[in-house]
């Protein structure tokens, strides 16, 4: 086989795998999310379906799959329609350019856990998980509802201002690094725990969790459901299939925060003292994946007030002052 065919054959599994396990883990993040909060709340959760409650994934799939698709009167039918395909296809989109795991040979060819392997990585990832935030957007506005229109706008103006933050920490990792390439970025941190960039910027790190906790949805910084409203917001007047693309899209982006996080901050996939590095990577962001259920359990919904005055008063500052410290210990 030639090296094109070779090429044109890898990449065509690797997206086969990517669809198939990442479309997978979404199913089983909604079990294991609801197995989780019911044991911080001192609930059972799903335990009536299957042994343990793992044939309720089946359940809910058959009734998603089955359910009447409605489409409002008076709704943009076209936007309405493919606002749960922009959702989902674009959080896909952006795992191209993450690297899962290291390196391997099979067949004497050498292959790289990455579809694309992009220098601006980074800006690819930025560029296409952006997209995911404007499908909230339309599917709130093309469905004739005013709690859909108001939470999709509010969901909106937050996750364009929360991506000023996360943006502003992700520069003083490419300050540091001199890479936008996910994996440069972590051949970096090579050399030991302390070489990781958790260590070498702190601040970067927390102020990237709080803006991917907002650009993925999540409590207690989401905005497109408000605990007042007792309405799903933009996503009120979806059903079935429709309403599933959402959060398919959107665990799927929790997914990929995690193994952003990992790859930027803590290490990726480089091997940590007798253990392999991709045993490191799965179980480095099996626990940054728990962090969304952690924190839905244990803090409060803020207040849209609360969320904005955050990010314009406390956030963006601290980021830009982390900026000037980061090119000052450069200088120096």
């Amino acid at each position: 086989m030639s090296d094109f065919a070779f090429f044109a054959l890898e990449t065509f599994i690797k997206c086969l795998i990517v669809l198939a396990i990442f479309a997978s883990l979404a199913g089983l993040a909604t079990y294991a999310e609801r197995k989780i909060l019911a044991y911080f709340q001192r609930r059972v959760g799903p335990d009536m379906v299957g042994p343990f409650g793992l044939i309720q994934l089946v359940a809910d799939m058959i009734k998603l799959f089955t359910k009447e698709d409605i489409i409002p009167s008076n709704s943009q039918k076209i936007i309405f329609a493919i606002a749960p395909l922009i959702a989902a296809i674009c959080a896909f989109v952006s795992l191209a350019a993450i690297p899962m795991l290291p390196e391997f040979t099979l067949f004497g060819h050498t292959i790289k856990p990455i579809i694309a392997d992009i220098n601006a990585a980074l800006l690819f990832i930025i560029g296409t998980s952006g997209l995911c935030f404007y499908a909230v957007f339309l599917g709130g506005i093309a469905s004739n509802n005013k709690y859909s229109i108001i939470g999709g706008a509010r969901a909106l103006v937050a996750i364009i201002s929360y991506e000023s933050v996360g943006a502003l920490a992700l520069i003083a990792v490419v300050m540091l690094t001199g890479s936008f390439s996910l994996v440069e970025i972590n051949h970096y941190q090579n050399d030991g725990l302390f070489s990781w960039l958790i260590f070498k910027q702190p601040l970067a790190f927390v102020l990237f969790v709080i803006a991917l906790f907002i650009e993925t949805n999540r409590t207690p910084l989401c905005l497109t459901e408000n605990e007042a409203d007792i309405v799903a917001g933009y996503g009120t007047e979806y059903s079935g299939l429709r309403w599933s693309m959402f959060f398919i899209g959107e665990y799927t982006s929790m997914i990929a925060g995690a193994l952003l996080i990992t790859l930027l901050f803590l290490g990726g996939f480089n091997d940590f003292w007798i253990i392999p590095g991709w045993i490191m990577m799965i179980l480095k962001s099996s626990f940054v994946f728990f962090w969304y259920f952690w924190a839905r359990a244990a803090f409060p919904q803020l207040r849209p007030d609360q969320v904005m005055k955050m990010c314009y008063l406390i956030l963006i500052p601290l980021a830009v002052l982390n900026l000037l410290f980061t090119a000052l210990a450069i200088l120096v």
